[in-house]
């Protein structure tokens, strides 16, 4: 792990992050090219890709209710019962997260509000390369269960033997899963953003992926809705002398076993921790089954920030703006007001990150490479949409609909004037509608404009 001292003034900033930041050109030309052949040719462009990356492609995508019923069966009691557990944990914090609609009546009888309605489908990508994620199914089918969605359909690669994980089969029947299709990559992104033959398109497609299916949801995107364009899994740990290392190296750990891109940082006011924490690394790597990937994501995007004062160290962790962040600091809920920008925050020793993966109950589809600067946690806010409403009487427009015209003949737009001051004409006339459509027509630029604006002055800039 690449290690950055925080000495005197000196801060963490961007720069030192060496974050990759938006997906490679050439990543982003191929995932294009896939979706728009899939748009262009259907399910036989889907077919030639599934047989190009995954090596296998199904005779139907659609697979049977009775396969997906069936895998309850082949799964461990045990796993199912853990299964149960998290979906019930996980629903019942997604429900207190439910928007109601609301309506607020002025004293002129004007009513104002704003209607919640769900998204009609969702299209959720479960990945099937490294390692199988049946929490990803539950974490992004329930919050959508619990808005309203009427149709949740997931797609995930089936294995080069033209299997599918029976864990993530268990998981989809448990959550709720409509429909199940197996195709994966940037064609099943292509596939659900525009339709095929066999494959009806949905509404918004939400669920991580390898560099290609996030390259092909941020094309898609605006012709469908996402969730976000996520990147390798991150976790930063602040810990203080109090934290035990080999606690802090096996959290490090559980994000780095992820993806060799996975990025590890360790932010610190005590100089001597991190080599504490790298020596139970070195302990527990060696035993891990996944090794390699561990080590590889640790030694290339691993960072340990030592910082002179806790403040310091807190504004390091500002900056990195990570995914997931522990906080295994003395009085730790004492530092919860000072973190601005992070995806879930773990609060104290007890509070290990994969116990918000699983079974915790928040999401954990998170914002990854700094984006919780400004982006949340997947929820039930991410599949419904707010439609305002505006339903005003007639008093209500003779006492706003001036204000209207006047700034609208500031703009230069008349028909939008005109749009307010027929209807104050009508009213005027007393009527439900004009008597006589010429009559109401006439003189229409002072219908729309009553009054001359005077020009304004020009400012002077400097």
């Amino acid at each position: 792990m690449r290690t950055i001292e925080l000495v005197g003034e000196r801060r963490l900033t961007a720069r030192d992050l060496r974050r990759s930041g938006a997906l490679p050109r050439e990543v982003t030309e191929v995932a294009t090219a896939i979706v728009e052949d899939v748009r262009e040719r259907g399910d036989e462009a889907v077919r030639e890709y599934c047989m190009r990356f995954d090596g296998a492609c199904p005779a139907q995508f659609r697979v049977p209710d009775e396969v997906v019923d069936s895998a309850l069966d082949l799964v461990d009691p045990a796993f199912l019962e853990a299964l149960e557990l998290a979906h019930r944990q996980i629903r019942d914090f997604h429900e207190r997260e439910v928007e109601q609609s609301w309506f607020t009546t002025r004293a002129d009888g004007t009513v104002l509000g704003v209607k919640v309605a769900p998204v009609p489908s969702v299209a959720v990508y479960v990945p099937g390369g490294r390692a199988q994620y049946p929490s990803t199914v539950l974490m992004d089918t329930i919050p959508a269960k619990v808005a309203g969605v009427q149709r949740v359909v997931m797609i995930t690669p089936p294995q080069r033997d033209g299997s599918l994980s029976a864990y993530t089969l268990a998981a989809a029947k448990v959550a709720g899963v409509d429909e199940v299709y197996a195709v994966g990559g940037a064609q099943g992104i292509g596939a659900v953003a525009y339709g095929t033959e066999s494959i009806p398109a949905v509404s918004k497609i939400v669920g991580p992926g390898n560099a290609y299916v996030a390259a092909a949801k941020r094309y898609v995107s605006g012709d469908v809705g996402i969730d976000m364009v996520a990147g390798p899994s991150e976790v930063c740990v602040l810990a203080d002398a109090t934290a035990d290392p080999a606690i802090v190296a096996a959290d490090l750990m559980a994000q780095a076993e992820h993806d060799p891109m996975a990025a590890c940082y360790l932010v610190t006011c005590d100089a001597s921790l991190p080599a504490r924490v790298l020596e139970a690394v070195e302990l527990l790597v060696a035993q891990s089954p996944r090794e390699e990937i561990t080590r590889s994501s640790l030694d290339d995007h691993g960072v340990v920030v030592v910082a002179e004062a806790l403040d310091v160290a807190i504004d390091a962790v500002n900056t990195i703006a990570p995914e997931h962040l522990e906080l295994h600091c003395a009085d730790a809920f004492s530092l919860l007001g000072s973190i601005k920008n992070a995806g879930a925050i773990f609060v104290g020793p007890w509070s290990s990150e994969p116990l918000g993966d699983y079974v915790a109950g928040p999401n954990h589809t998170l914002p990854t490479g700094g984006t919780a600067t400004f982006s949340n946690p997947l929820g039930v806010y991410d599949f419904v949409k707010r439609s305002s409403v505006i339903s005003y009487s007639a008093a209500g427009l003779v006492a706003d609909g001036p204000s209207v015209q006047t700034i609208a003949q500031a703009e230069g737009l008349w028909a939008h004037a005109l749009s307010v001051g027929m209807r104050r004409k009508l009213l005027e006339e007393g009527g439900q509608t004009f008597a006589n459509a010429a009559d109401a027509c006439a003189n229409a630029m002072r219908t729309a404009w009553p009054q001359d604006l005077k020009a304004p002055g020009v400012p002077k800039l400097g």
